[in-house]
């Protein structure tokens, strides 16, 4: 038999995008600018909680904005956890491109586009992170927040690029396809985290 992933040192990680905002629906680039969830994000928010509750959550992390931790508040009320709130858990920040539709942004900022394509991983928005900055800040607070709980499922509520980050490094598929890896809304997802061998 297979050992586990408490008897590995390694924990489990249930990862939470947020519910739906209104800049969801419109197609705007989010980032760090801060819409609260709409009305289906809310009852989103809702069904991720009655998923989770029969999970065995000993602690429940969310980002500090407004649409995670609405989120992360909806799931404390089912699960009986209490949010802690820890910032490395932020959206990639956007700069300028935040609040802009991508049609905007390919017609503003053509070279970037094509930037971004040829580099993933390096691509810095204009006054924005690249995803390199935002992996690093959020694998170290997975790497804490594993540490802490020894193997004890955790819920962790974020956001699309961030988790997807944390998802192709678990899965090892590779830090440079992130952004095929970017979860639904509300849609729970297990990892076991620190991964295992070399994901990144």
């Amino acid at each position: 038999m297979a050992a586990g992933p408490e008897a590995c040192g390694r924990g489990v990680l249930w990862l939470v995008r947020h519910g739906q905002t209104d800049w969801n629906t419109q197609g705007r680039f989010q980032g760090q600018a801060d819409p609260p969830l709409n009305a289906a994000g809310l009852a989103e928010a809702a069904q991720a909680g009655q998923q989770l509750a029969g999970a065995g959550l000993q602690a429940l992390f969310s980002s500090d904005l407004r649409r995670a931790l609405q989120t992360a508040e909806v799931i404390a009320r089912l699960t009986g956890l209490q949010v802690q709130i820890e910032p490395r858990l932020r959206e990639v920040c956007l700069g300028a491109w935040e609040g802009m539709l991508f049609k905007e942004i390919k017609l503003n900022y053509p070279a970037e586009v094509e930037a971004r394509l040829r580099d993933p991983l390096g691509f810095r928005p204009p006054g924005g992170e690249t995803l390199q900055e935002v992996a690093a800040r959020a694998f170290q607070a997975a790497d804490e927040i594993a540490a802490r709980y020894a193997g004890r499922p955790v819920a962790i509520v974020s956001h699309g690029l961030t988790l997807a980050a944390l998802i192709t490094c678990a899965q090892g598929t590779g830090l440079a396809r992130a952004f095929e890896f970017i979860p639904p809304n509300a849609a729970p997802q297990r990892v076991t985290w620190p991964p295992d061998g070399q994901g990144r």
